[in-house]
């Protein structure tokens, strides 16, 4: 397992160490020792979440509130999607910035995510099945979001916001100013 440093300190890339033959391929996509030896973190995951989605279908800024923050693991077992993760530590010196990757299928890359981030991502492949591994339980009274076309944010996606589908609840996200202005 490769391990690559972001622009955001505590979030990697993750690149597994793949074995391919005519036969097809093997990866270990999670070892808790050898992940903690290479990043220093101790992730220990409770959940694993898997969604399907179609091309244009951008789910997020997902994050859960205090005290039930995510650390999340995250990776592409079919497709392509553009994933970003946004830094909402309130003393960290690059809150409000993000960090984002290209994950898919192909290239196996798994993104870690420390709690503290706002999460999403975009499928830019026809479908795409996504896997989330998370050191926390789901909490519905602790979701939250902000709104993934946040202008303070300017994340740039990688597709038209013509071709991009929201779920009801990520249509009407909070701006990341109301956010912090209710966080302080």
């Amino acid at each position: 397992m490769n391990v690559v440093d972001t622009n955001i300190e505590g979030i990697y890339i993750i690149e597994p160490k793949v074995i391919e033959d005519e036969r097809g391929y093997f990866y270990e996509s999670f070892n808790e020792k050898e992940f903690k030896e290479k990043t220093g973190v101790d992730f220990k995951p409770v959940q694993d979440n898997e969604s399907k989605s179609s091309h244009g279908v951008l789910r997020g800024l997902h994050f859960q509130n205090p005290p039930y923050e995510q650390a999340k693991l995250v990776r592409v077992v079919k497709g392509i999607v553009f994933d970003v993760a946004v830094d909402l530590r309130p003393n960290s010196r690059t809150r409000g910035k993000y960090a984002c990757t290209i994950l898919s299928d192909e290239n196996k890359h798994q993104f870690f995510i420390p709690k503290g981030f706002a999460h999403g991502f975009v499928v830019l492949s026809d479908e795409a099945v996504f896997q989330y591994k998370c050191d926390e339980y789901y909490h519905p009274e602790a979701e939250n979001g902000i709104a993934w076309d946040d202008k303070q944010l300017n994340i740039l996606w990688p597709i038209s916001s013509q071709d991009i589908t929201l779920s009801n609840k990520d249509k009407k996200r909070q701006t990341y100013h109301e956010y912090t202005r209710n966080r302080k």
